[in-house]
């Protein structure tokens, strides 16, 4: 099959949404193209911003991190210990390698070392699922450590995939707040920074892709604590469809956001304050993360024991009513 772009050399991957074909070099032209649009149309940052971009060692991330600084980007790396034995380790020298060989700049914070919160522990203790642990502490993590080393924008690899998956469960449950605030941009307000998603144009096979065109090693096995996470099954039920009709998950991605999501957009402000204990913005006394940190230094909860229903953080760690775990990917 010859590139449908250049019509000269063997195309190396198909992408049936678009009813094309590329060969290597108008591939990597097709991907940084689709990752301009996305800033550009949405005005994620300028062009002499800096960036904090969240990496994890995975293909979405490091791919995100790689083409930012290929299009000119002062992209600096942020990587977050999540202390999952045999997994974490290996991550974050994925990233150390990728920033070393990019002479790029990367922040580390490690969650069991500086804040006793390693997500397998926390689990246990909290007998809460890793992914809403992990979630939570992330969140809080991008805002904190953004506004200490004086970024406004953090951009994360959240990719098509992702973002279809995610919408396709917040309809399910028809949890109106997610919907209102899944977006590419989650613009700055009340002491929250800005948070985007350059690659949501792009499908997740693209991006390992990419990964491989570029040569950039990233680590391949799924996180051991996502076993049975809602958000595969939604991926795969969303894959299945895809099959039969291309361009099934983009169609649903894109007629949401432009259409519907303006229009859950419009929910009721909320009064934001600042944590008395740490400082970030939240609706409580206590932010959602630093409730988190006292609940794991208490005693270990006995199985059986049922106390009163816990809030459920936002996507942005903002306590509102009880919801389930179902949040941004």
């Amino acid at each position: 099959m010859r590139c449908t772009r250049c019509r000269g050399q063997e195309a190396c991957l198909e992408v049936r949404r678009h009813n094309a074909a590329f060969c290597e070099d108008c591939f990597l032209a097709f991907f940084r193209d689709q990752v301009t649009r996305a800033i550009e149309h949405h005005k994620m940052f300028r062009r002499d911003e800096p960036v904090l971009v969240a990496v994890s060692g995975g293909k979405d991330s490091l791919a995100l991190w790689d083409v930012l600084l290929d299009l000119g980007y002062d992209a600096t790396g942020f990587y977050i210990g999540l202390g999952i034995p045999g997994y974490s380790e290996p991550s974050r020298e994925k990233c150390e390698a990728f920033a070393a060989r990019r002479h790029a700049r990367l922040i580390v914070t490690d969650l069991e070392a500086d804040y006793g919160l390693g997500i397998a522990e926390t689990a246990r203790r909290t007998m809460r699922t890793p992914c809403s642990a992990c979630g939570l502490s992330k969140r809080y993590l991008f805002n904190k450590v953004a506004q200490e080393h004086g970024f406004r924008v953090i951009a994360t690899g959240h990719n098509l995939d992702d973002e279809a998956a995610t919408l396709f469960g917040n309809v399910l449950r028809w949890q109106t707040g997610y919907l209102g605030r899944q977006a590419p941009v989650l613009a700055e307000e009340d002491g929250f920074i800005r948070k985007v998603k350059p690659l949501y144009r792009l499908a997740e096979r693209e991006m390992a892709a990419y990964c491989v065109l570029r040569g950039i090693d990233y680590i391949v096995d799924e996180c051991p604590m996502s076993k049975g996470a809602k958000s595969l099954l939604f991926k795969d039920v969303l894959n299945q469809l895809e099959a039969v009709s291309p361009g099934t998950k983009q169609a649903f991605l894109f007629g949401f956001l432009e259409k519907v999501q303006p229009l859950f957009a419009q929910h009721e402000a909320v009064t934001l304050r600042p944590c008395t204990q740490c400082g970030q913005p939240t609706t409580a006394e206590l932010c959602a993360f630093c409730r988190l940190r006292a609940e794991v230094a208490q005693p270990k909860r006995r199985r059986g024991r049922r106390g009163p229903q816990r809030a459920a953080p936002s996507p942005d760690g903002v306590t509102g009513p009880p919801a389930p775990a179902l949040a941004e990917s």
